[in-house]
């Protein structure tokens, strides 16, 4: 199943955050960057003309974790920016090395400092306008036991009628919880897919 999910929300500035980078240097030689549609390529790509190397930008992985525990859902509110002072699920780009299991663990437990348990993979969304993709775990918690790490401000359980809405930092979260309360009523928690498409606010 393939839903898109329009944004509602003022925050288009916060979402250019997430964006990948503009280049102008080359890694290899120092030398300026152009962009150019290399020889068999079909599109725009930052190149050196001094060695030819060609600098290719590629969507970064997003993975993290519906975590429970006691019919409670973990949420942390985030410190940084973007959205600092909004509530997100845990969450963060997987790194060199590790599978996606392990770096929506690992996300889990430096944003929370909850240990949990992978129980399945749950949603993947892609949001194109900023190069993302979205990979996101259904997980148990071993305990109630939390605390913020360092790009977290507070962290809480919250029962589906405490979740707020209306202070969640991205859609694709929002998208995940409104599908994920509503699997968890039909007991039915089949994976899907879906986009996030760009508009006026958040990403």
């Amino acid at each position: 199943m393939n839903d898109a999910i329009p944004e509602a929300d003022a925050r288009a500035d916060r979402a250019a955050d997430c964006r990948p980078p503009a280049l102008n240097y080359c890694s290899r030689c120092g030398q300026k960057l152009s962009r150019a549609v290399p020889p068999g390529d079909d599109r725009l790509r930052y190149v050196c003309r001094a060695c030819g190397q060609v600098h290719y930008q590629n969507p970064k992985l997003v993975v993290g974790t519906i975590s429970e525990y006691d019919g409670r859902i973990l949420f942390c509110r985030r410190a940084i920016e973007p959205c600092a002072g909004l509530w997100t699920l845990p969450a963060g780009f997987l790194e060199n090395g590790e599978t996606v299991a392990m770096g929506a663990l690992r996300e889990t437990r430096e944003e929370t400092g909850a240990q949990v348990d992978i129980i399945a993979p749950y949603a993947l969304y892609n949001i194109c306008h900023v190069g993302q993709i979205y990979l996101m775990f259904r997980a148990r918690m071993r305990s109630p036991q939390v605390s913020p790490g360092p790009e977290s401000s507070d962290v809480r359980l919250f029962r589906e009628a405490e979740i707020p809405w209306g202070k969640l930092a991205f859609s694709v979260i929002e998208a995940t919880l409104k599908r994920y309360v509503s699997d968890r009523r039909s007991k039915d928690f089949t994976f899907s897919m879906g986009d996030i498409v760009p508009g006026k606010g958040r990403f």
